[in-house]
């Protein structure tokens, strides 16, 4: 897991100084909100899933480094895809993401409690 958080978190850092410098004044306001909410939603729970993958425990938080890294990339996958270009469906596909996320925490938080 912790290497998968590690590609995350470089993807990450990447796409967003590719959406900085690479994309700068091609992108429309909306676009770019989208682009920056997914570099920071991806960043952040790449982070949350090193932590976990350092932590080297098993089962609701162990799961719970796995959600952030499935939801982080569908949630940031969608948002980077429709910033581009992507048909605007793939709105509807970005919430599972989301809700993969919040699963995530609600896994750490359960885990924790052990």
């Amino acid at each position: 897991m912790t290497s998968a958080a590690a590609i995350l978190g470089f993807l990450a850092v990447a796409l967003g100084a590719f959406g900085a410098h690479g994309l700068e004044g091609r992108l429309s306001p909306d676009q770019t909100g989208w682009w920056e909410t997914a570099t920071l939603y991806a960043l952040v729970h790449a982070v949350a899933a090193v932590a976990v993958g350092l932590s080297k425990r098993g089962g609701p938080i162990s799961w719970s480094g796995w959600a952030f890294i499935f939801g982080a990339v569908v949630f940031s996958g969608t948002l980077y895809a429709m910033a581009i270009g992507a048909p605007s469906w793939f709105g509807a596909i970005t919430p599972i993401g989301g809700a993969t996320l919040l699963v995530g925490w609600v896994l750490l938080a359960v885990g924790a409690r052990r």
